[in-house]
């Protein structure tokens, strides 16, 4: 086995269609090789039973408990087996797809695919999806701090069941997921219709220079003429304010200084890490004519340089931060006093 397996991170609270997405993808899959690792709160495991798997998939549960719980115990066990027996040739599967129970918080077990050196050079976490149920997401993030953090680790956002509600709820359901995180593409679908390739293979761990965050969402219709059209964001006519912990925060500046910015992310990460869920920034470092990339969770980090700057465009820095309780005015000082 020398290539590594690509894994998507499948999340969502109870009931936002996850099940659903993937009988879709299974129907829509031309029978090509993949492992799904279910998880459920309890002794059955009722959404392994739901799945409509073909003869190229394989299923395994998880009944233990949420995998976020366990996450050091049956979830890296499990990983490991599954590794062990496509080595053996007694599974066959060319991608795994990680299904969380709707209570499960993503973030450890993210981190599992990094600090565990063995999983981290047989598997490549390729992206975390989190579905949002229209409907209920509200309510959910009010009661519900798993929810937002769901949201906030996503680097897609699936909202599932606009169709069952109006305009208006629909326009406060996005502009509160997109306060929570503004740098998730962000697409509307209906009963799981989302083709495969807008939620696999995203490469969203990888270090680039797109730091782009969303102006608007893309409403998926499968049977459409066209079935992806782009709208940009409304804001609903009732207006509210919602005191998310977890928000998404965008910070600015032009040229840096490497000491600085290298020291205000060393005690940034120190100091906050613990929540800080996801950060990306891409940096123009002075006398550097390459962008600094820099993106983590947690205190997990990683930095390289990429492409060159284009002697005509302006160099911007840019650093976007979805994180908890953070002190933004104080970071938005000490990430300013970096410039040059």
């Amino acid at each position: 086995m020398n290539e590594a397996v690509s894994v998507t991170l499948l999340t969502g609270f109870l009931g936002s269609g996850k099940t659903t997405l993937l009988n879709y993808f299974l129907a829509h899959n031309d029978n090509q090789p993949v492992a799904i690792l279910e998880n459920e709160f309890g002794a059955v495991n009722i959404d392994g039973a739901l799945l409509k798997g073909g003869d190229n998939v394989n299923v395994v549960e998880l009944s233990n408990g949420c995998v976020c719980c366990s996450v050091r115990g049956e979830f890296t066990a499990a990983l490991r087996e599954l590794l062990a027996k496509r080595a053996a040739g007694e599974l066959n599967f060319e991608r795994l797809i990680v299904e969380t129970t709707g209570l499960a918080d993503p973030a450890p077990i993210v981190q599992t695919f990094f600090v565990d050196e063995y999983l981290r050079e047989a598997l490549r976490l390729d992206a975390v999806i989190a579905l949002a149920d229209a409907e209920h997401i509200s309510r959910q993030l009010d009661e519900h701090a798993v929810a937002a953090s769901q949201l906030g680790f996503a680097d897609r956002i699936l909202l599932t069941k606009a169709d069952r509600v109006d305009e208006e709820t629909q326009l406060q359901a996005l502009e509160r997921i997109h306060q929570i995180n503004s740098k998730a593409d962000l697409f509307e679908i209906v009963n799981g219709e989302c083709p495969a390739d807008l939620w696999l293979d995203l490469n969203a761990f990888e270090l680039t220079d797109n730091i782009e965050t969303t102006a608007g969402f893309r409403v998926i219709r499968a049977d459409a003429e066209s079935p992806v059209s782009f709208q940009p964001f409304r804001k609903a006519s009732a207006k509210r304010s919602w005191d998310d912990a977890i928000q998404a925060h965008v910070f600015d500046a032009g040229l840096l200084d490497v000491k600085k910015i290298g020291a205000f992310m060393e005690s940034c990460i120190a100091r906050f890490g613990n929540d800080m869920l996801r950060y990306k920034g891409v940096l123009a470092i002075d006398g550097n004519p390459q962008r600094l990339i820099v993106q983590g969770v947690h205190k997990v980090v990683g930095f390289d340089y990429g492409s060159e700057w284009h002697p005509t465009e302006q160099r911007v820095s840019r650093l976007v931060i979805i994180g908890r309780y953070l002190p933004i005015d104080e970071l938005r000082r000490e990430f300013a006093a970096t410039t040059i």
